[in-house]
């Protein structure tokens, strides 16, 4: 193994530098959303991950400042949705502070345990939340797969650059 010359000079982390790192990594879309009594809530997040299979359990992010986060921090259950390509716009309301993100452009149903389930998308879960774990001024949010359907068609919309993306061939 060689040396490289390429490499920048090291600088200490900090919440810049690590946003600059992660502009490099593409990341699939994700919509949460829940139920704050009668009112639906939800944000765009790119922190979504498989955790296990076997019990089914994802985990997320979410910052304690984000308007999401009182009912996230007391629900009982959350929706997550898989965004497609054609879904840019949708992303883009359920990302934007301020954002009238059940209006009437939002296409969306009551579905199990009273979760807010977005239609047209790739694919959606009903979760059960299991556990809320400290991270900072974010949350990880660990919740166990419910029910669910990968009934959508399309790719997967992508997050990149500060920009939403769709994969290339």
């Amino acid at each position: 193994m060689t040396a490289s010359t390429a490499l920048g000079t090291p600088r200490l982390a900090t919440p810049d530098l690590l946003r600059s790192v992660f502009r490099q990594h593409a990341a699939g879309v994700a919509v949460i959303t829940a139920a704050q009594g009668a009112r639906p809530v939800g944000f765009t997040a790119t922190s979504l991950t498989s955790v296990s299979a076997t019990p089914p359990v994802v985990s997320f992010g979410i910052g304690t400042g984000s308007s999401s986060w009182p009912a996230v921090s007391e629900a009982t259950h959350v929706g997550v949705h898989i965004l497609g390509e054609h879904q840019q716009e949708l992303a883009a309301t359920f990302a934007r502070s301020g954002a009238d993100r059940f209006g009437p452009a939002t296409q969306w149903r009551e579905g199990p345990e009273g979760v807010p389930v977005l239609d047209g998308v790739l694919a959606w879960l009903v979760c059960r939340i299991v556990a809320r774990v400290p991270a900072g001024d974010h949350r990880i949010v660990l919740a166990e797969a419910v029910v669910g359907d990968r009934a959508g068609e399309g790719r997967p919309l992508l997050y990149h650059q500060g920009r939403f993306n769709a994969l290339r061939d």
